[in-house]
């Protein structure tokens, strides 16, 4: 009988960890230390505007869960019209260190060709206790390259409205490609890689970003948004749609970009 209840206690405390795990994880596939994790499977096809553990925030504009373009799986297409927006929210987050990896693959269809220096956001962490925006995916059309390049950014913090856009790191529409980002609090410092390669052009950290002469300083992140932002009136093209699927956040680098 004590063999009995030690094997029942066992699987007691196994159920409890399982049930304990949040609903957007997966103790099959998400790898160690990843804490949100959404691939859009679950989630009937249709306009949508909550997933297990996310919602959305949007002006002039939607999230639909659409048929993967590969025919296997489901994504998420987020569209806008002018310079609206469109965003699924991780809200309730509490990283350890303060710090996380994100990966994400994605797809823009037209990047902005106007106005001149259109500038648009597609990730953006925030905290309660701090005013900052963090944008560490987001990008600018630059008049004089006829280009939209990808870049870092800020707001509402002490360095001021900016985007570390780099002629070196085009954007590409068009295409999916897999993305991601380290928010790492001990030097503030924000590093994106794109298909699994390093874009050291775009790192940014305390002493070294785009605004002003003060220090750039994280908020205490709790919250991230993850879409289509884009911030100037009547751009062209007038409607913007953007895929998404593949979204995990770890407190290690969660990988699986390289082919």
């Amino acid at each position: 009988m004590t063999r009995m209840r030690k094997l029942a206690a066992a699987l007691s405390a196994a159920a409890a960890v399982l049930l304990a795990l949040p609903p957007t994880a997966s103790a099959a596939t998400a790898p160690h230390g990843t804490f949100v994790r959404e691939n859009f499977d679950h989630l009937p096809l249709g306009p949508v505007t909550a997933g297990r553990g996310w919602s959305s925030d949007t002006f002039h504009g939607s999230l639909t869960i659409e048929r993967g373009a590969t025919g296997h799986g489901r994504e998420l297409r987020l569209h806008t019209e002018g310079n609206g927006r469109a965003f699924l929210v991780l809200s309730g987050l509490a990283p350890a260190g303060n710090s996380l990896w994100a990966r994400l693959r994605l797809r823009v269809d037209q990047f902005p060709t106007a106005p001149d220096w259109a500038h648009w956001t597609i990730a953006e962490a925030s905290g309660s206790d701090a005013p900052t925006l963090v944008r560490p995916l987001g990008g600018q059309y630059v008049p004089t390259s006829g280009a939209d390049f990808w870049g870092v950014g800020s707001d509402l913090g002490r360095t001021g409205d900016w985007t570390a856009w780099k002629t070196s790191a085009p954007a590409v529409a068009g295409r999916w490609s897999c993305v991601e980002f380290h928010l790492d609090a001990t030097d503030n410092r924000v590093t994106v890689y794109l298909d699994g390669v390093e874009q050291p052009e775009l790192t940014v950290s305390t002493k070294q970003h785009g605004g002003t002469a003060d220090d750039f300083v994280f908020p205490r992140f709790d919250q991230l948004k993850l879409g289509w932002q884009l911030y100037q009136a009547d751009p062209t093209p007038s409607s913007y749609d953007v895929r998404m699927d593949d979204v995990a956040l770890s407190t290690r680098r969660v990988g699986g970009c390289v082919s």
